[in-house]
């Protein structure tokens, strides 16, 4: 399977190794080796709503209107659906590959405003996104340049290493749009969306673990009206992979810099945001711990630069937050976990409660879930989710799901 596949596979499948292939379907075809990879997998949902007060500026993860107090939904989780193409071959000295895929949704005609479809500011109704179309070259002794769209730098490892990835987690949007094209899992509660987005990038050979990755990117960011790119992204990480006797890890850092435009001319002039994190990953004798954390100046909330300005004022607003998970392998090889998360937003200078209204000041998410190995690429999943949400105002948004189904590696 792809990178990216095997990424979400190693450090988000939850130390499940029985249940995901080595490889997707690989093809011989003359110097090149196809391999075609990804994932089906669906979920039946019921949300239940406690409080429906109106909370904004989060990208709905709280904020929804759910639609009466017990919602349901089948529809695909955080993972969406995947057809991924990767053909890899070995010419004149360089390693070549590409990557193209495809993620079909479940839920309805799909309606996405991350800028996955490309539309940065509305979203599309599409029966598929495209979050990959890249080409990258060169050798171990020397690293690796990816020009093309893949998932972002900044805040990458926090999604890849979420017990929900496989899941559901946050699923506020199933109440009022069920032909949404992927649930939120524990992104603005626990960490901001890495997006995908185009990029041109350069990773370092791994030195016994140690790896970097630095690159430009376009914005992807969330329409946030106001704010316009002015320049490329910048950002990076760095991590630091470990063995020690029976215990496994990850250590890592990330970060990334972006310079914008605020009322989207010369208003207020120029600014930047920028933002950084930092996580680390454990398992030993079937136990798995994770914990991240991450803050930020302008950054914002859920994505990164949502509600992170002002745009009346140009003042700056400053998010943080993480989460920590608990996971363990029965005997039964069934994984369960838990998993506490939440992102916080900061009034600026000069800004008060009175003056943001329904701003989104916090949510946080509770995550108890069970994951399943029925086949070697076949897991069964069931989770519980609580997710609140509260305003600068006061004004809370909370609700409960219970999702169960399945996801199928290949």
């Amino acid at each position: 399977m792809n990178k990216n596949i095997k990424l979400a596979v190693a450090g988000a499948v939850l130390a499940l190794s029985a249940t995901a292939a080595n490889a997707g379907i690989i093809i011989p075809a003359g110097e090149w080796t196809l391999d075609i990879n990804g994932n089906v997998n669906a979920f039946v949902t019921t949300t239940s709503v406690d409080k429906a007060q109106t909370v904004s500026g989060d990208g709905g993860v709280a904020g929804a209107t759910l639609q009466g107090n017990n919602a349901k939904s089948i529809h695909t989780g955080l993972l969406p659906a995947w057809l991924g193409f990767t053909g890899k071959t070995r010419q004149n000295d360089l390693d070549v590959e590409f990557t193209i895929s495809m993620q079909p949704t479940v839920g309805g005609a799909g309606y996405h405003g991350d800028g996955s479809n490309g539309d940065v500011a509305n979203g599309v109704a599409t029966p598929f996104l495209n979050r990959q179309t890249y080409v990258s070259f060169g050798d171990k002794s020397w690293g690796s340049i990816k020009l093309g769209k893949d998932i972002g730098i900044y805040a990458s490892d926090a999604i890849l290493n979420d017990m929900t990835l496989l899941g559901v987690g946050s699923a506020s949007h199933l109440g009022s749009n069920s032909s949404v094209s992927t649930t939120t899992g524990g992104i603005g509660t626990g960490y901001q969306y890495a997006a995908w987005k185009g990029q041109v990038a350069y990773t370092t050979p791994n030195f016994n673990g140690l790896q970097a990755t630095a690159g430009i990117t376009n914005p992807n960011m969330f329409g946030n009206d106001g704010v316009g790119q002015t320049s490329f992204g910048l950002e990076g990480k760095a991590s630091y992979s470990f063995a020690a006797n029976d215990v496994t890890g990850k250590v890592w850092v990330s970060g990334a810099s972006y310079e914008v435009d605020i009322s989207k001319g010369d208003t207020f002039g120029k600014t930047s945001i920028s933002a950084y994190d930092i996580g680390a990953t454990a398992s030993v004798a079937g136990f798995g711990l994770t914990g991240y954390y991450f803050d930020g100046q302008g950054n914002g909330s859920t994505a990164l630069g949502l509600s992170g300005i002002n745009t009346t004022t140009g003042v700056k607003r400053d998010g943080n937050g993480g989460y920590i998970q608990a996971t363990y392998i029965l005997p039964t090889k069934t994984k369960v976990g838990i998993s506490y998360g939440e992102n916080n937003l900061d009034l600026g200078s000069g800004e008060t409660a009175a003056s943001v209204t329904t701003l989104i000041k916090k949510n946080e998410r509770y995550t108890v879930g069970a994951y399943h190995p029925l086949t070697k690429h076949l897991n069964l999943v069931a989770e519980y989710n609580d997710t609140k949400g509260e305003a600068h105002n006061g004004n809370k948004n909370e609700y409960s799901s219970v999702s169960l189904g399945a996801i199928l590696f290949f």
